[in-house]
């Protein structure tokens, strides 16, 4: 129970059921089994860039081009099936797009060395650039009926087949990162790179490693992103890069790094996407989404650098005392 009570995505997981409850006594209608499986249904490519997103985070970087690459690989996919290609030659090339920016992005941040925020923006500026030379600006429509509709397929009742595949991987993928040998470097090289590196663990490949998984998830989301609206801009994307880092801090991902999990990602991802239908049931616009996204960010943000700063100096007294009782054994 002591276990349970300590883990930061539970205290995610309750703030979400307090959010529907809270709502819930303010219309009651919002809650019923249609509204709820919606805002999971809903929070699928959400769920999937917060889950790439967690990884840069967690080795103690941070990747603000998720959203570029989620409208460029959106872009380029869409393209390609709206002219008929092959749909698995399309699906590779997308998540070619991502391997390839989290390389780049990879490289300039744990090889060369740039601040992540600086090179990933600059990543970000590229990538939309390329978005609009490709397009020429224009939407891209008239997508395949068939592949509209992947997204709104339904597996068992509304639940829909994206969200629970989408949720079968991210059980998958917390349990490769929490049990296995290399999954556990992610966090030690966020906890402390130089004594990561020490003990003989790769920190500049494993920073790599996180901006590719970071870029192939952003990638999956654009596929997925494409199949739910039906048609890309040449703004698609803007703004999920806040998104997946708010669901990542609001899931106890720590930015300072080595603290947190995909699960909480995941769940912060289900909050980041129920606030538009929330506030539709609250009577607000949804002109108050990104001020609220933005109100919860810095909040969970102060509140675990609050977290963070007390336990250095819960540490650091008891290191004292520790140095103190022994010194006065030896004085004894």
């Amino acid at each position: 129970m002591k276990r349970l009570l300590k883990m930061r995505e539970l205290s995610s997981f309750l703030f979400l059921i307090a959010l529907f409850v809270i709502v819930g006594i303010m219309n009651p209608s919002f809650l019923s089994a249609e509204n709820i499986i919606a805002c999971f249904n809903e929070s699928v490519v959400y769920i999937i860039i917060s889950v790439g997103m967690a990884f840069a985070i967690i080795v103690g970087e941070i990747d603000v081009s998720v959203g570029a690459n989620l409208g460029f690989t959106a872009t380029v996919v869409s393209c390609m099936l709206r002219d008929g290609q092959n749909w698995a030659l399309a699906f590779v090339v997308g998540i070619m797009i991502g391997v390839l920016f989290g390389l780049f992005n990879g490289w300039g941040v744990a090889v060369m060395g740039v601040p992540s925020l600086i090179f990933t923006l600059g990543t970000n500026g590229v990538m939309r650039g390329m978005m609009y030379v490709y397009t020429g600006g224009a939407w891209v429509e008239n997508l395949p009926a068939d592949f509209k509709a992947l997204y709104t397929n339904t597996l068992v009742g509304d639940i829909s087949v994206c969200f629970a595949v989408t949720a079968i991987v991210v059980v998958i993928v917390h349990l490769l990162l929490k049990n296995t040998k290399r999954g556990r470097y992610f966090t030690a090289v966020g906890d402390n790179p130089g004594g990561a590196t020490l003990v003989g663990i790769p920190a500049v490949r494993t920073k790599v490693a996180a901006y590719v998984i970071c870029g192939v998830f952003a990638a999956i989301s654009g596929i997925v992103f494409s199949s739910r609206i039906g048609f890309i801009t040449a703004t698609s994307g803007s703004g999920y890069e806040m998104k997946a880092v708010a669901a990542c801090v609001l899931g106890g991902i720590s930015l300072s790094g080595g603290v947190g999990s995909v699960i909480g990602a995941s769940i912060g991802a289900v909050i980041m996407a129920s606030i538009s239908r929330l506030l539709v049931f609250m009577q607000l616009g949804s002109t108050y989404d990104n001020t609220i996204t933005g109100v919860m960010l810095i909040t969970i943000v102060v509140a675990d650098a609050l977290m963070q700063k007390n336990t250095a100096e819960k540490n650091r007294r008891e290191r004292l005392a520790a140095r103190t009782a022994v010194q006065g054994k030896g004085e004894m």
